[in-house]
């Protein structure tokens, strides 16, 4: 899985090295780094359907992993803009984040990947306990964030974005199914159902 996960970083790498990466480089490596972080951000949210479905419980120790490669090609993606797109020139990058939605939403999707990141080690687990899960649960808000950046970025062909959003979308009402029907009765309908129960 690591070594997939490097996959599209090797090829962003070569096609640099054999000067292919089209007319518009900087255009090209933004959206590169910035599909790859959305792909394996929305791979890292299959893990838990799958498990549930499959029964297969080793595929949750992936999840911590894609969650970090998906940070790390996010990292890629903002540091395109901050240094080929800007070249460190703060005022304007403050002035697009102002000004520009799209720009906005992203920035905004990157910053509250950084808390998800920091605090996915083993020790951070650990000190957190059950706040950890609640803190995690912004990579919801992330891929929200992320759908909308992409969409409002392009300007004519919304394909991809909207079959991102399609797939954030039956991720998300997934979760939402699961948390309404649990044992395939609504939780509202559920007798004996205690308020420990519905906080969990």
């Amino acid at each position: 899985m690591f070594g997939a996960c490097l996959i599209p970083f090797g090829q962003l790498l070569y096609n640099g090295y054999q000067g292919d990466l089209g007319v518009n480089p900087i255009e090209t490596i933004t959206r590169f780094t910035g599909s790859w972080a959305l792909i394996i951000l929305y791979v890292s949210l299959c893990i838990t359907p799958l498990r549930r479905l499959t029964g297969w419980t080793d595929l949750i120790k992936f999840r911590r992993m894609l969650g970090l490669f998906a940070f790390f090609y996010a990292l890629l993606h903002f540091s395109t803009f901050l240094v080929l797109d800007h070249f460190f020139d703060f005022d304007r990058i403050a002035k697009d984040i102002l000004k520009r939605p799209y720009v906005t939403v992203g920035f905004t999707g990157f910053v509250l990947m950084i808390p998800l990141a920091v605090t996915s080690t083993a020790k951070m687990i650990r000190r957190l306990g059950k706040r950890w899960q609640q803190l995690h649960r912004l990579v919801y808000l992330v891929g929200i964030a992320g759908v909308i950046h992409f969409y409002w970025l392009v300007k004519s062909d919304i394909r991809r974005p909207v079959q991102y959003g399609a797939v954030l979308a039956v991720l998300l009402g997934y979760r939402l199914v699961k948390y309404l029907l649990p044992s395939g009765v609504p939780r509202l309908f559920q007798r004996g159902t205690s308020l420990k129960t519905t906080a969990e």
